[in-house]
């Protein structure tokens, strides 16, 4: 139990100061950039989805109906 302690006030004395934190602006607009990346490749992964689909329902129902 005293290796738990001891790891968690280690822990926190490297976190209050030894790491620097990224100002709040900088933040911020990272946290955007990475959120519309993150729409635009889901869009992208959907779009790609949906015309593979598309396109494996044309082949099974040229096989099906041929």
């Amino acid at each position: 139990m005293a290796g738990l302690v001891n790891y968690v006030q280690e822990s926190y004395n490297e976190l209050k100061n030894h790491v620097t934190w990224t100002p709040l602006a900088e933040a911020q607009r990272l946290m955007v950039v990475v959120a519309v990346f993150s729409v635009v490749f889901a869009l992208a992964i959907w779009g790609v989805d949906t015309v593979f689909s598309k396109l494996i329902a044309l082949y099974f129902e040229k096989i099906v109906g041929a």
